[in-house]
C-alpha cells in the first residue's frame, strides 16, 4: 500500500470510528433512554416533568445538539492531524 493510500485510510478510519461511536451514544441515548428505560426513568421528576417524559422530548435533542458540535470539533482535529485541514494555517 502506497504512503498516500495509507494516509487516506487512517484518515477514514479516524473518521468512521468517530461517527461509530457518536451513533452509539445517539442510538443510546435515544431510543435506550426514551424508549426502553422510560419507565424507570419516569420514576424521577424533573423540571415538574417526568424525567422519561422529558429526556424523550427534550433530552435526547440536547443531546444530539451536543454531538453535532463534538463531531465538528473533533473532525477538525482529525483533519488537521491527517493535513487534510481546509483551515488557513496562519
Amino acid at each position: 500500500m502506497s504512503d498516500n493510500n495509507n494516509k487516506n485510510h487512517n484518515y477514514w478510519r479516524a473518521n468512521i470510528r468517530l461517527m461509530l461511536i457518536l451513533l452509539a451514544i445517539w442510538f443510546t441515548v435515544s431510543f435506550g433512554f426514551g424508549i426502553i428505560l422510560v419507565d424507570w426513568l419516569n420514576q424521577f421528576q424533573f423540571f415538574g416533568f417526568k424525567l422519561g417524559f422529558w429526556w424523550a422530548q427534550q433530552g435526547a435533542i440536547y443531546v444530539f445538539v451536543i454531538l453535532i458540535f463534538v463531531y465538528t470539533a473533533r473532525m477538525k482535529k482529525i483533519d488537521r492531524e491527517h493535513g487534510v485541514s481546509d483551515e488557513d494555517d496562519e
